[in-house]
């Protein structure tokens, strides 16, 4: 199994630190996120990964070189502009197994990788997504109100759920190809509406896990208390 890391975003949610230092080599206990992301690709049966680099790409290009010393064989396709978070494959297609993981490489998560794959081949999706269950509470009482503006409820700072995209996805090599021009921009939101419009099975693959984001300087200190406390957590087995 493959896959390409998305690791040239400029991380501006997380300056100062990304100003100097590129988001992937934060740290989070020993280890940066992207070493920890590696690592757990490489649990999964990941022996190759194309890491999609511009951002500072000489210090992730230094640090991770050519991957030896994770067990994967580390190669780099570098952007000249930003293509977003789906472009970065069309400079490397060619290169990608039929099925192969696309992942951003700023996420926390202990989801098992290799079920998710399995699952994604079993079902023969042509895309999926791995998602998250997050909670959102209102700062606010909500009013409701008819067409006169005579309130009909009041609802005090409710809270709702939602279906998060982890970053993280299964893809077909064949069913993605003809949305990505080289060169040409693309956000996987983008990708993944086109496919379902046109009738391609898209799915969903939900797990009990942990995951977090760690765009923001609060984000990222929650991902150093989690990781510091149970480090465990996200170092997974190798599969037999």
């Amino acid at each position: 199994m493959q896959a390409i890391i998305m690791a040239g975003g400029k991380g501006s949610r997380l300056h100062p630190y990304s100003a100097l230092f590129p988001k992937p080599l934060m740290p989070l206990g020993d280890k940066p996120i992207l070493e920890i992301l590696l690592r757990q690709l490489r649990a999964a049966g990941v022996t190759k990964a194309i890491i999609a680099v511009n951002h500072l790409r000489h210090l992730i290009e230094a640090f991770f070189g050519d991957g030896s010393r994770f067990g994967i064989s580390i190669t780099y396709s570098v952007e000249d502009k930003p293509l977003g978070t789906a472009g970065p494959m069309s400079l490397v297609l060619d290169q990608l197994e039929e099925n192969f993981i696309l992942t951003n490489g700023d996420l926390l998560t202990n989801l098992d990788m290799g079920l998710m794959i399995d699952d994604h081949i079993s079902s023969r999706a042509a895309a999926t997504i791995g998602t998250y269950r997050r909670e959102l509470k209102s700062e606010f009482g909500l009013l409701e109100v008819d067409q006169n503006m005579r309130m009909v409820g009041y609802r005090e700072k409710p809270t709702y759920q939602h279906l998060v995209s982890m970053g993280l996805y299964v893809l077909n090599r064949n069913a993605v190809r003809q949305w990505l021009i080289p060169g040409e921009y693309l956000d996987m939101p983008t990708l993944m509406q086109s496919m379902s419009q046109a009738d391609m099975l898209v799915r969903c693959h939900q797990q009990a896990c942990t995951w977090l984001d760690i765009g923001r300087p609060e984000d990222f200190a929650l991902a150093q208390k989690m990781v510091e406390g149970e480090p465990e957590a996200f170092s997974p087995r190798l599969r037999s």
